[in-house]
């Protein structure tokens, strides 16, 4: 049986990559995950008592773009932090960012554009489900290097203008997935104008926009308000996963255009998974919260906080604006996740496995990701470790 060309190429997965790099091998130590960039922080401590009080709503069908109550929660959350008022239209709740980030761009992504293939622009390194959903709409995709040299943002205004006038859609991740840096108003601002002058949409992915350093990052639908962009160029996600420690619950939503959310909602209607109706219960509190937030973001002050203490020898590291990744130059990310592992036991996620070969290069190469997730005494444990082995 053969399977579609499109997905030919697509590289295997980070992590079974990374087993495969590490597990036949022994831990030099106690074993301490710094991997995967799942939250474990305690949970908000309403998400029993109002699951339970809902129980009896598994017995009904959900609803699909997602309840009144939630959709106003979420357009209530939008408001206060980035003043700007969106109706219950141009919203719909998600079973995590990741699946509006692929379905977003089967509803929105033409066929062909100017009677050529579209193209999908995707910074590198990226979250990897930008580059599959560009692949099953059929786009070409553009890796842009998101390195030191552009602030560890992609750098799409340097892109020519044959490329930008076949884009479609721009992925852009702020804070970012790895780097943890964020794009600011001026940044957002000329990007809109990108897309304005070459008529394509801005996929604006958010999902760590709570977890922040120094001052809370700008949303892509905030700059668009503010300068008078067409609603209809942007695209937001945002997840309960990093804000609200709450991973396992699968619950986000998009935000955009009228005309694109109804083609959004539309494709959810034929083939999406809507949330189950406890489920939306529990999101709807938490996006009415914020008590639980500021009380999170603060347990990751303290875990940046030792960060700082414990590398401050080290000329090449820096501290993330946001996000919970420690983005560490070493000079070779593999060499140095499985030296790390057979000596200590500290386990971490090469670079180059976020990232594409493009001509010859691979933007995360020269990088290891450490996710700060852990209790702060476990993370403390696993930084002094790391940094002992590949620092001193």
């Amino acid at each position: 049986m053969e399977f579609p060309e499109r997905f030919a190429n697509l590289p295997e997965y980070a992590f079974p990559r990374l087993r495969a790099l590490l597990d036949h091998h022994k831990a030099g130590g106690e074993a301490i995950a710094m991997t995967i960039g799942e939250p474990r922080h305690p949970m908000p401590d309403f998400v029993g008592p109002v699951l339970a009080a809902s129980l009896a709503e598994f017995g009904q069908y959900p609803a699909n773009d997602g309840t009144p109550e939630l959709l106003a929660a979420i357009s209530g959350w939008i408001g206060r932090r980035y003043k700007v008022e969106v109706a219950q239209n141009r919203l719909m709740v998600l079973n995590g960012t990741r699946e509006g980030l692929f379905n977003a761009a089967i509803a929105l992504c033409p066929e062909t554009k100017r009677g050529k293939r579209p193209v999908v622009l995707v910074p590198n390194p990226f979250y990897q489900v930008y580059a599959v959903a560009a692949a099953t709409v059929g786009a070409e995709v553009v890796f842009v290097p998101a390195s030191e040299e552009t602030g560890f943002l992609p750098d799409y205004e340097s892109l020519p203008a044959e490329i930008l006038d076949r884009t479609t859609i721009a992925y852009l991740c702020s804070p970012a997935n790895p780097q943890g840096s964020v794009a600011s108003r001026d940044y957002l601002a000329r990007l809109l104008a990108l897309a304005e002058k070459h008529d394509f949409r801005l996929f604006s992915d958010e999902c760590y926009s709570e977890l922040w350093r120094t001052a809370p990052p700008p949303g892509a639908i905030e700059v668009a308000a503010e300068i008078g962009t067409d609603p209809e160029r942007v695209v937001i996600f945002h997840s309960l996963s990093k804000r609200s420690n709450l991973p396992g619950l699968r619950s986000g939503f998009c935000a955009g255009g009228p005309e694109a959310m109804k083609r959004i909602r539309q494709l959810r209607a034929y083939a999406g998974a809507p949330l189950p109706q406890p489920i939306q219960r529990v999101s709807e509190r938490a996006w009415a919260d914020e008590t639980h937030v500021i009380e999170n973001r603060a347990l990751y002050a303290e875990k940046y906080a030792d960060a700082a203490e414990i590398f401050s020898g080290v000329n090449s590291f820096r501290l993330p604006e946001g996000g919970f990744f420690l983005w560490l130059p070493v000079e070779n990310g593999e060499e140095a996740a499985l030296k790390l592992w057979t000596e200590t036991g500290v386990r971490v996620l090469p670079g180059a496995y976020l990232a594409r070969d493009v001509d010859g290069e691979n933007p995360g190469k020269g990088y290891i990701r450490v996710a700060l997730v852990a209790p702060r005494e476990e993370t403390r444990r696993g930084l002094i470790k790391l940094r002992d082995c590949l620092f001193t």
